[in-house]
C-alpha cells in the first residue's frame, strides 16, 4: 500500500473523531494529514511529508485560535430564568428581608442592596441559596 493512503486513512479517521467533538483542533490535525498525503502522492520523501504536515498543522492551529477568540461570546451572566421576573411583596420584615409572591408559592427574599427602596412590586436580580435577591422594578 503506497505511503500517501495511510496518510488519508489518518486524515478520515481524525476527521470521524472530530464531528464527536466538535473542537476543530482534530479538524487541522486531518487537514495536515491530508497535506501529508499530497505531498507523499507528488513523489516527495517523508521528510517533506511530515514538514508539509507540521507547517499545515501550525499555521491551522493558529488560524483556529485567532478565529475563536475574534467569534467568542461572553458567558452570560445568569442562566436562571427567574431572573427579570416581577414579584409581589407580601410583607417587610424588620432585619430587610421579604416574604413574596412568586410561581404560586410564597419565597423569602433579600434586597441586592440596602439602597434599594423597598416597594410592594419587586425585580428578581439573582439568587442567594433558596432566597430570592430582589430589585427594584421599572416603572
Amino acid at each position: 500500500m503506497a505511503l500517501y493512503y495511510l496518510w488519508w486513512i489518518a486524515a478520515a479517521v481524525l476527521v470521524g473523531v472530530e464531528m464527536m467533538t466538535g473542537t476543530f483542533y482534530l479538524l487541522i490535525v486531518a487537514l495536515a494529514c491530508a497535506a501529508g498525503g499530497l505531498v507523499a502522492y507528488a513523489g516527495f520523501d517523508a521528510s517533506w511529508q511530515w514538514g508539509g504536515a507540521a507547517v499545515i498543522e501550525v499555521v491551522g492551529t493558529a488560524a483556529v485560535v485567532l478565529w475563536k477568540k475574534k467569534f467568542a461570546t461572553q458567558p452570560r451572566l445568569s442562566n436562571n430564568l427567574d431572573v427579570g421576573q416581577r414579584v409581589s411583596v407580601l410583607e417587610w420584615r424588620d432585619n430587610d428581608t421579604a416574604r413574596v409572591s412568586y410561581r404560586g408559592t410564597q419565597w423569602d427574599a433579600v434586597l441586592d442592596s440596602p439602597a434599594t427602596p423597598k416597594r410592594e412590586h419587586m425585580v428578581i436580580m439573582g439568587m442567594r441559596g433558596a432566597q430570592l435577591v430582589l430589585g427594584p422594578a421599572a416603572a
